[in-house]
């Protein structure tokens, strides 16, 4: 890429550095851009059927909305000592410190040099006598400065790159927030789930215990044979499998929740959630438009589309000169005794114009490139939104069923257990077989743990909801920014 540089004392003529001017233009104006790339759609709220009058607003900090403390502080832990949520900030931190650096393009950069030299000169060298053949002192002091002015955005847009890539990493710090409160809270519920179907696991066990002395008692009175003993005996190991099966289960979901909060994995052992004492909140029903501007993940590839966007706009920028002004002013003197005499200074002025000539290929296919970053950003962008709106339509259809599930299954149990014991009543009077109360008896085992699983989906599913709507977060991304100075000097 050439240059047109004046002498390193002396400035450009005004009408020469106009005429330079201007032939910088016409030959950069050679490098054509190529034909026009129209870029991908990016999806509306309309066209994945949000609505425009519904609200999806979930309040901050959703977790506290079921109603356990004990799960308060557990997520709080998480999102302090979590590693992904301390990784998602440090990206953050780079993010803005990059868009700060690149902030600094326009502004006028200096620097002070200072050296000191004492050296023999060769009476063969370049250095004629009297200095030749003779150690002498030299010392340099220079200030320098230089200036880049943005006469066509490149920098600009380089900084509104760098600002979107900023903003995109803070969204993804409150989504990795998200997620790690939700993991917490999913896991709690199903802790909660295997500790409730241990209970009733240790319910049926007494149940069977309590047939066996029963069955036990019937056989010695000679109104049952060994078969129904035998029967009756044979419910107990299994009933103790399924606890110590669950008890396994228990035990790695207090390991989970122990790791998630950063803690050691034994840590969270006498962890006791109750999955009755869990609140449930109302959801909504219809999904708004709004929740494309409540999910950091789709705000975060929103910016993500206008980092590339603004990648487009520097990259058409390379098509034009490229204007560097330097200066500089200090002493030079062979001699210590000479540096700070008057005669001892020196100084320079150095516009630069670096053009474009014969890189048309080159710019054009770093032009392409980033037209093919946008539209990977919108493609990204555009699967993200399809995928929030299903995640979110997907719990909240999930809701309603589980509604009418547990209605239906709250009624299957009441008479399961009524059932069962009418069974027991028969059996003890002897107009019944043991058979028919150990069928009745299946019955109340399964509806039990179906009441239990139905529970814990319930709560699952409305805490995925919560978080599939954004987790209550306010979308503050637009406050990333540099100093007022630096944004002063990226302006001009």
């Amino acid at each position: 890429m050439p240059s047109i540089r004046p002498s390193a004392h002396g400035a450009l003529h005004p009408l020469t550095a106009a005429t330079a001017l201007c032939a910088a233009l016409l030959l950069a104006g050679c490098a054509s851009q190529g034909p026009a790339h129209p870029a991908y759609t990016q999806v509306q709220a309309r066209d994945v059927g949000l609505s425009d009058t519904a609200k999806t607003l979930v309040t901050t900090q959703w977790w506290k909305q079921l109603g356990d403390p004990q799960l308060d502080a557990l997520i709080d832990t998480a999102l302090v000592g979590s590693p992904s949520v301390a990784a998602s900030h440090a990206r953050f931190d780079k993010a803005a410190a990059l868009a700060r650096a690149t902030s600094t393009a326009t502004q006028v950069h200096g620097s002070v040099t200072a050296d000191a030299t004492r050296q023999h000169y060769s009476e063969n060298g370049m250095i004629p006598p009297p200095v030749a053949g003779h150690t002498y002192n030299s010392a340099d002091v220079q200030l320098g400065l230089s200036w880049t002015p943005d006469f066509f955005g490149r920098y600009a847009a380089e900084l509104e790159s760098a600002l979107g890539q900023a903003r995109a990493a803070k969204a993804d710090s409150a989504a990795a927030a998200n997620q790690i409160a939700e993991k917490v809270a999913r896991s709690y519920v199903t802790l909660a789930r295997l500790l409730a179907q241990r209970d009733v696991a240790e319910r049926t066990l007494k149940q069977r215990q309590s047939l066996l002395d029963l069955s036990q008692q019937r056989t010695r009175q000679g109104l049952d044979s060994q078969v129904e003993l035998t029967q009756a005996e044979a419910g107990l190991p299994d009933a103790g499998t399924q606890i110590e099966m669950l008890n396994e289960q228990i035990t790695l979901a207090r390991r989970t929740i122990a790791v998630l909060c950063a803690q050691p994995p034994d840590a969270q052992m006498a962890l006791t959630p109750d999955i009755h004492a869990l609140a449930v909140q109302q959801v909504p029903s219809v999904l708004g438009a709004d929740l494309l501007g409540r999910r950091p993940d789709v705000v975060a590839a929103r910016w993500r589309v206008e980092a590339a966007t603004h990648g487009i706009d520097s990259a058409r920028a390379d098509f034009y000169p490229d204007i560097n002004l330097t200066a500089f002013i200090g002493l030079s003197a062979l001699g210590f005794n000479h540096l700070l005499q008057g005669s001892s200074r020196q100084f320079g002025v150095t516009p630069a114009l670096r053009l474009p000539l014969f890189e048309g290929d080159r710019l054009r296919a770093q032009l392409r490139g980033k037209q093919a970053d946008l539209d990977t950003a919108i493609a990204q962008y555009n699967g993200v939104v399809f995928d929030a709106v299903k995640s979110a339509g997907d719990a909240i259809a999930s809701v309603q069923s589980l509604d009418r599930q547990q209605r239906l299954q709250t009624e299957s149990l009441s008479k399961a257990e009524r059932a069962y014991d009418f069974a027991v009543q028969r059996y003890k009077a002897g107009l019944a077989n043991q058979i028919v109360v150990l069928n009745t008896e299946s019955q109340v085992i399964a509806q039990r743990r179906l009441a239990v699983d139905l529970r814990a989906r319930e709560l699952d599913t409305r805490i995925a909801l919560l978080a599939a709507l954004g987790g209550g977060w306010q979308d503050d991304t637009a406050t990333v920014h540099i100093s007022q100075q630096d944004s002063a000097h990226a302006a001009h």
